[in-house]
């Protein structure tokens, strides 16, 4: 995702005075508003006012773009690796898999939350500082993830897990553009893009075969080694690029309204179906409080002069539309990675490692296609490629929806490789278009902000799509079994076909039954990838109903 930044001598070396320090707390967009200049992390001054350091070369540099790489992997990877392994981790727990999703909600909710605390973390301990904090802190709760004795401790480690892996994409991506020469930061930013692409094609498939062959906890105990390893390459080599430590407050009310909206909400979207939506007096309760924080958040925001997440960004055109639709696709793309394993699973009898080799195609193809198709978004208007984008989900998910019971492994996948196709030019695309125009010192905080949003719409997705899956497929199974009467000529002949086999009539029934979930289950997949589909194609419009971008200059950052 592309974000520049600015790497002009004066932007490494400008001082930032005591007096902003003190009350230019919170980060960019309170230093703008008093005209101070602003620079992101990765161009900060060096510790204790040095100079810049210089780039690393030969082997030094090799073992930080690994030990980075690493960093950033991990993120990534966890994002992904416990979707194909839900069954196998609420079969083990003894819980339902409704249940199960919180394993995934709770990452990417608390991971979202704590996006918009990076540059703050950054500027108060230092960018190396905060960076290794959060792969040792990452490391640690994955290890309690892995030591988890039941679902309850399971969800309050992932959600440190992703509390505490905020800093770690933006961090890793930052301290490589630093260390790498500038004529070579182009191949340090593909290294990065690289590592992003392969952690969704890595996820199912190593998810897949840990639950299979080992026992679940092994998705998450083989970060510990990486980040061990991480650290240890780091710390010794990373000092001399620190940034200096700053004492800033923090808009902690924005916080905590921030944390309170969030989760009632997420709360909300996963105990609702259970509770029967608002006939439940909590879940009523739960709605209010959400509604309430999240209006006293945003009138906060507005009215804070350093706001914790800069809301006036949304004022801009290409800025506000591009970031829903940005969210939108991101949302859509993320509830149909989570539901596609469970169906597999659950219906189809699959097992996790063959769920994730179903996944792997679109993280090799968006791999493959990411260098040409981002070559192209320099010489051409890249609402074309956030199109053919959003294009891509549509058609991979109109494809799903053509699905049946009997459908086989290579149908399977084509629709996989199509999805891959959009990967490979989503981020980037809906990014160049999101940050077009903005001011170099407030990209800190509109890429914040568009990591908050879409990370949170990822986390609201997951909860919705699976309510949605139970609530379609008791819809459709109502109906199928208003068939299954003995006048039915059609369910007298197949029992009568059945007890002729040796089943008998509870035999032949109970066979019959069987089918008809089966048949539920899959009419409700195929509604929400028909829904998904259908969707992504109307986005198309609303890309264009932003401006042309301007072609990038200088060196691009991932979000």
């Amino acid at each position: 995702m592309a974000a520049q930044i600015d790497r002009t001598p004066a932007a490494r070396s400008h001082p930032v005075s005591k007096r902003n320090d003190q009350q230019g707390a919170g980060g960019p967009a309170g230093a703008q508003a008093r005209g101070a200049p602003v620079t992101t992390p990765a161009a900060a001054t060096p510790a204790h006012g040095e100079a810049s350091p210089p780039p690393l070369h030969g082997v030094a540099l090799a073992v930080v773009a690994v030990a980075l790489s690493l960093g950033t992997f991990m993120q990534v990877l966890d994002g992904t690796i416990a979707n194909v392994s839900l069954p196998t981790i609420v079969g083990n727990l003894g819980e339902s898999t409704d249940k199960g999703t919180w394993v995934i909600t709770a990452f990417a909710v608390a991971n979202g939350v704590t996006v918009p605390l990076t540059g703050w973390l950054m500027r108060r301990f230092g960018i190396v500082t905060t960076f290794i904090g959060s792969v040792t802190l990452f490391t640690l709760a994955s290890l309690l993830c892995g030591m988890a004795w039941n679902l309850t401790s399971l969800i309050v480690f992932r959600l440190l897990q992703g509390a505490v892996s905020g800093p770690l994409i933006p961090g890793s991506q930052a301290l490589l553009i630093a260390v790498y020469p500038p004529e070579k930061r182009a191949v340090a930013l593909a290294i990065w893009s690289v590592t992003v692409l392969v952690g969704p094609v890595a996820g199912p498939l190593l998810g897949g075969y840990i639950s299979d062959h080992f026992h679940w906890g092994w998705i998450f105990l083989i970060n510990v080694p990486v980040g061990i390893l991480t650290v240890l390459m780091l710390a010794p080599r990373m000092r001399p690029y620190n940034t200096p430590p700053v004492k800033l407050p923090i808009d902690m009310v924005g916080l905590v309204l921030l944390v309170v909206w969030v989760g009632a909400l997420q709360l909300m979207l996963d105990l609702g179906k259970n509770a029967d939506w608002f006939s439940s007096p909590m879940i009523i309760a739960l709605a209010v409080v959400a509604a309430v924080a999240c209006v006293a958040w945003v009138i906060w925001e507005v009215a804070e002069k350093v706001p914790m997440v800069d809301l006036s960004l949304l004022r801009r055109r290409n800025f506000a539309i591009a970031t829903l639709v940005f969210c939108s696709g991101y949302a859509l793309f993320f509830a149909n990675t989570l539901l596609l394993p469970l169906w597999l699973q659950q219906e189809q009898g699959y097992t996790a490692s063959w769920a994730g080799m179903v996944m792997a195609p679109a993280g090799l193809m968006a791999i493959l296609m990411a260098p040409p198709l981002t070559h192209l978004a320099s010489k051409i208007d890249v609402r074309w490629l956030a199109s053919l984008a959003f294009a891509a989900f549509g058609s991979s998910f109109l494809l799903r929806a053509g699905f049946t019971t009997g459908v086989d492994f290579t149908h399977l996948i084509l629709p996989m490789l199509v999805q891959g196709l959009g990967m490979a030019i989503f981020f980037t695309a809906l990014t160049t278009i999101s940050l077009d125009g903005i001011e170099p010192q407030r990209i800190p905080s509109a890429t914040g902000l568009i990591s908050f949003l879409r990370i949170t719409a990822g986390g609201f997705a997951a909860s919705i799509t699976t309510t949605l899956w139970d609530r379609r497929e008791a819809m459709h199974q109502s109906r199928l079994v208003e068939q299954t009467v003995a006048g039915n000529p059609a369910f007298v002949s197949a029992t009568g076909r059945l007890g002729a086999q040796g089943l008998g009539l509870p035999g032949a029934s109970s066979a019959i039954l069987r089918q008809v979930v089966a048949e539920a289950y899959l009419l409700a997949t195929t509604d929400l990838f028909w829904m998904s589909g259908w969707i992504c194609l109307a986005m198309i419009g609303l890309i264009w109903l932003t401006r042309r971008p301007s072609v990038p200059k200088g060196p691009v950052a991932a979000d």
